[in-house]
């Protein structure tokens, strides 16, 4: 079935054209190392975290590379292409042992096991990125060129042993991920926004922008989306704190979260959304598709950048406008940066309660100025207090969410947008949290608090949606964790 090409051909771009399967590294790849150094615990922990790769000597990748090349000069990729998966990876298995015996290459049983694994991944997944990949407990990956690359794990960044051949193999990575979804990377095109199967979020930043080779940041997604209780377990949120985030989403509050990068709005998004009714229809719109929602009726769209003439750009704005026509009842924006703000917080405003989106910023009230500012870079002429009662007539919650400086991610405030009061936008606080100090460890030590507010502004709009009484147990609830906490 395989044998010698006629013709010689660049390995790296033979490569790039492989299709990446639709599941992870196989199970035969066998565990690579002995357990790393404990970790501060992440946010969401189901399962003990894979091992890490070891560090590989310059022996190892000489080795690799000769493997490597003489493999791509022996097998024929386009037959390749046509085999599933685990027949793919028996035939490279079969050939690069016939190769490793050919070469009397002197290596134990478990490096020749590591370089199969290494060159099944080159050859049919992303290459060193897969063990990576497959930890659930890494929240980043932070590539830096060929020979750097970092991760977060437990809200720490750390870096790892991993690095590619050269930077053409990671360039080949990066356009394999983003072909996928329809997008390229090049040196005329060399920033890209694209998204893993599973969603996880991918930016890819080639030279000549990137100095030091092609950077690759890629913000994963755990396998078991993470749940509300699960914030609470976390210390994320107290019970009757999250218990009054399910009643905003049950009865279609209008939600904007807040909060800087990385400090989980996305993840926050997917929770709120799990307490929308399964009769409701939904449609999202992002700049790449990460939201996985839960219910049967939704609708997902994405953002396009122009082609390599410069044209066929469709933008977060031109989605949002085409949703007013498809009959939402809600409409999610993954994240609001622009001017579409002003179209959201329209639909907001003319009948499609329980619309959500995310915006970048430090505080509630800082929210309320970007969303002001965003307005501004659309071109409108608007006076600054009719802006304000647009936001003001649109908002009725913004939830804040804070990545603190030990990592942890806590739910900072849940805010209520009250009204005006002249050219002043009012809000008013259900539940704050403070910061008390930090443990020997250097770990964050703080309180969730309620501040008393004994009926919402939403208060109707609960009792509207037979909330009421849960409402007013949640806050009796946070009342009695006031008192308990001696306040």
């Amino acid at each position: 079935m395989f044998g010698k090409r006629g013709n010689e051909k660049s390995p790296a771009r033979d490569v790039a054209t492989m299709p990446r399967p639709a599941s992870p590294a196989p199970a035969e790849a066998k565990p690579r190392a002995p357990e790393p150094k404990p970790a501060p615990k992440p946010r969401a922990e189901s399962a003990p975290a894979p091992r890490a790769a070891p560090d590989r000597s310059p022996e190892y990748y000489d080795r690799k590379s000769q493997v490597f090349a003489a493999l791509i000069d022996t097998i024929d990729l386009s037959q390749l292409a046509g085999m599933d998966q685990e027949s793919a990876r028996e035939e490279i298995r079969d050939i690069v042992n016939d190769i490793i015996a050919i070469k009397n290459f002197a290596m134990s049983i478990a490096e020749q096991e590591d370089l199969l694994a290494d060159i099944c991944n080159d050859v049919l997944g992303y290459g060193p990125l897969e063990p990576l990949l497959a930890r659930d407990d890494i929240a980043d990956i932070m590539v830096n060129g060929s020979r750097q690359t970092f991760i977060e794990v437990g809200g720490k960044v750390e870096e790892t042993s991993i690095r590619f051949r050269d930077n053409q193999q990671l360039l080949n990575i990066c356009q394999r991920i983003v072909s996928q979804v329809g997008r390229r990377v090049d040196e005329t095109s060399p920033i890209c926004d694209a998204r893993l199967p599973d969603g996880s979020r991918v930016n890819v930043i080639a030279p000549p922008l990137a100095i030091d080779g092609t950077a690759l940041t890629i913000r994963k997604f755990k396998k078991d989306k993470l749940t509300l209780d699960q914030l609470v377990q976390y210390g994320s949120i107290t019970p009757a704190g999250a218990e009054i985030l399910q009643i905003i989403g049950r009865v279609r509050c209008n939600v904007v979260i807040s909060g800087g990068t990385g400090s989980g709005k996305t993840t926050l998004l997917n929770t709120l959304t799990r307490y929308i009714d399964h009769d409701e229809r939904i449609i999202t719109c992002e700049d790449s598709a990460e939201l996985q929602l839960q219910q049967p009726h939704v609708v997902r769209l994405e953002t396009r950048p122009p082609n390599i003439e410069g044209e066929g750009e469709i933008t977060m704005r031109d989605l949002v406008k085409n949703c007013l026509r498809m009959r939402p009842e809600r409409i999610i924006v993954g994240e609001v940066r622009g001017p579409e703000v002003f179209d959201l917080l329209q639909a907001m405003n003319t009948g499609h309660d329980g619309s959500m989106g995310t915006i970048h910023s430090n505080s509630p009230r800082e929210c309320l100025n970007r969303m002001e500012s965003m307005i501004a870079m659309g071109g409108y002429s608007l006076p600054s207090k009719t802006v304000k009662e647009i936001i003001t007539g649109s908002v009725d919650v913004i939830v804040q969410a804070a990545r603190l400086r030990d990592g942890s991610r806590r739910i900072t405030h849940i805010t209520e947008v009250v009204g005006m009061e002249g050219d002043v936008i009012t809000t008013q606080d259900l539940f704050v949290y403070e910061i008390l100090g930090e443990d020997a460890n250097g770990r964050i030590l703080g309180r969730h608090r309620s501040t008393g507010i004994g009926r919402p502004v939403f208060w109707d709009r609960a009792r509207y949606y037979n909330e009421e009484n849960r409402l007013a147990r949640a806050l009796d609830e946070s009342a009695a964790d006031n008192a308990d906490a001696g306040m």
